[in-house]
């Protein structure tokens, strides 16, 4: 369910950290199914599962700065019957243990569940090092691994349900800016089933992660300015992505599509790889991080900037209506 009270919405907006909520998620989960483990590569306090080591010591890995052998170790753990969750931050899990996320977990088909905050440019000032703008191009061109990115405490928790009893490795990609709840309790989520917090045929924003509450907004502005309803769908998974959910936002004969993540690669290229294969004719614009390295700055700047926030999503939707 859909908490509908748009004040309430921009009065939650600085409470809730996905990386906290996750961690807490993984942890309750643990209290319930003896078979979930941690494995973190020395980055226990910046994914939040220290109070998950303090509580399960005996469920807890720290293999050290060492993202290959922390992907490496949660196979052999998931072979024996474990379900790991893999903590560290995204650039690092996607670059620096890529070739053992393919052949260990991907091909083997391991139920990993990897967790990594820092995506996109939510990092801020930490800069380029430590922003992961290419990590959802990375890990859909992996076959087998499911891509998702939550964008509200409620809905975090739920992935990590879910995940846990998935087939496969999983890679949950979580910004670090603050996010509102968009979610009450009795949200049912999904793995592959976008969710419509707004309904429209004027136009559909899609979008996924930390942006999915500046689309909220911006079809909001929009409709108090001009009427016009504009959908909004918040496309959590990003593989497998939701082909019907997409068939019907082509019926709105416009898409904007934002993700923090590289305008290559991401959310943006899978909804219009889709289109494609579907045959739909629509008006598309894809918003996101350029394809270049862009200026160390917060993420506030650098979404308003590249026109992800409520105001640069208003400007695009609007300049194509």
């Amino acid at each position: 369910m859909l908490k509908n009270d748009e004040k309430q919405l921009n009065n939650d907006f600085e409470k809730y950290f996905l990386r906290d909520s996750i961690g807490n998620a993984v942890l309750n989960l643990a209290t319930r199914n003896k078979k979930i483990c941690f494995v973190s590569a020395n980055v226990m306090s910046s994914c939040r599962v220290l109070s998950s080591i303090d509580s399960y010591p005996e469920r807890s890995y720290c293999v050290g700065i060492s993202e290959q052998e922390m992907i490496s170790f949660s196979a052999g753990l998931a072979s024996e019957g474990l379900v790991p969750f893999a903590f560290t931050m995204a650039p690092f899990m996607s670059m620096r243990a890529c070739e053992q996320v393919r052949t260990d977990l991907a091909y083997n088909r391991m139920n990993v569940n990897m967790v990594a905050p820092y995506a996109g440019v939510s990092g801020g000032i930490s800069g380029a090092t430590h922003w992961a703008i290419e990590d959802c191009a990375i890990m859909r061109g992996i076959p087998g691994i499911t891509v998702l990115e939550p964008s509200d405490p409620i809905q975090a928790k739920k992935m990590v349900e879910a995940v846990s009893v998935s087939d496969g490795p999983a890679y949950i990609r979580v910004g670090i800016e603050p996010v509102p709840s968009i979610y009450d309790d009795n949200y049912d989520f999904k793995i592959g089933k976008a969710d419509m917090l707004r309904d429209g045929d004027d136009g559909t924003f899609i979008c996924s992660g930390v942006l999915v509450k500046y689309a909220i907004m911006a079809s909001s502005r929009i409709l108090e300015e001009t009427g016009k309803r504009i959908r909004v769908l918040d496309m959590h998974t990003i593989k497998p992505i939701d082909c019907d959910a997409i068939r019907e936002a082509a019926k709105t004969g416009r898409i904007v599509v934002a993700q923090d993540h590289n305008i290559v690669g991401g959310l943006g290229e899978a909804v219009a790889c889709e289109l494609a294969k579907q045959g739909q004719s629509v008006t598309l614009k894809i918003v996101g991080i350029p394809d270049r390295y862009v200026v160390m700055a917060h993420a506030p700047f650098l979404y308003h900037k590249y026109g992800m926030d409520d105001e640069g999503l208003y400007n695009v939707m609007m300049g194509i209506m």
